[in-house]
């Protein structure tokens, strides 16, 4: 199965792709709008190409191809988020470095105006069946980053407390990541009695997965 049929089998068919930017210039990969999100009333933005780009993990020396996510809710239209893919792609491309599993990009200011998300997370599509993470396609994997708006405040407590430890709090306040204009998520770091006891668990060693 190749990367645009993997895509529409989850997220319904192409409406509509972008191959130059707004001045003009043709873009080294696309961005595509699919009508289906995670969920009613979401729609999902895609690169389509990047993956094109073979890319070396700093903390592996492992080589990886991946393509871009954005969910985002339909009444947003398209608005600013093909051109905010367009820019974390293209940052991709000339640092030579791919995306991985605890990224933060940013904070650059609101992603819309009158959000409070000023920051893109880099984790796992985890609002999509597992088999959606990855696509084989030809001799190589295509890896699904997913880009999902955050808060200032929580990109400092990634920074200070760590992406496995941000990714305990997702899981026990669920809040809607598609919606970009959510509260930010109210953050206390763990005890050290939490910490310790959750690495005993087994739970405090996750790996980064493909994004590694």
């Amino acid at each position: 199965m190749g990367l645009v049929e993997h895509f529409e089998k989850f997220l319904g068919q192409i409406e509509v792709g972008w191959s130059v930017d707004a001045d003009g210039r043709r873009m080294p990969f696309q961005i595509v709008r699919f009508p289906q999100g995670s969920g009613p009333g979401t729609i999902s933005f895609a690169t389509l190409g990047l993956g094109r780009y073979p890319l070396t993990s700093p903390n592996s020396d492992i080589e990886i191809r991946h393509e871009l996510l954005m969910l985002a809710p339909e009444s947003l239209g398209d608005g600013v988020l093909p051109s905010l893919i367009q820019q974390v792609g293209e940052e991709t491309i000339h640092s030579q470095r791919p995306l991985l599993r605890g990224d933060v990009i940013g904070p650059r200011g609101p992603l819309i105006p009158g959000s409070q998300m000023e920051a893109l997370y880099v984790t796992l599509p985890v609002y999509f069946p597992d088999e959606f993470a990855t696509c084989e396609e030809e001799d190589h994997t295509i890896v699904i980053a997913w880009l999902v708006p955050i808060s200032a405040s929580e990109a400092h407590y990634i920074v200070h407390h760590g992406w496995a430890d941000f990714e305990d709090r997702l899981v026990e306040q669920d809040p809607d990541l598609t919606d970009l204009g959510r509260q930010p998520m109210l953050l206390q770091p763990e005890t050290e009695h939490e910490s310790t006891s959750r690495r005993r668990e087994g739970r405090g060693d996750r790996q980064p997965g493909a994004l590694q």
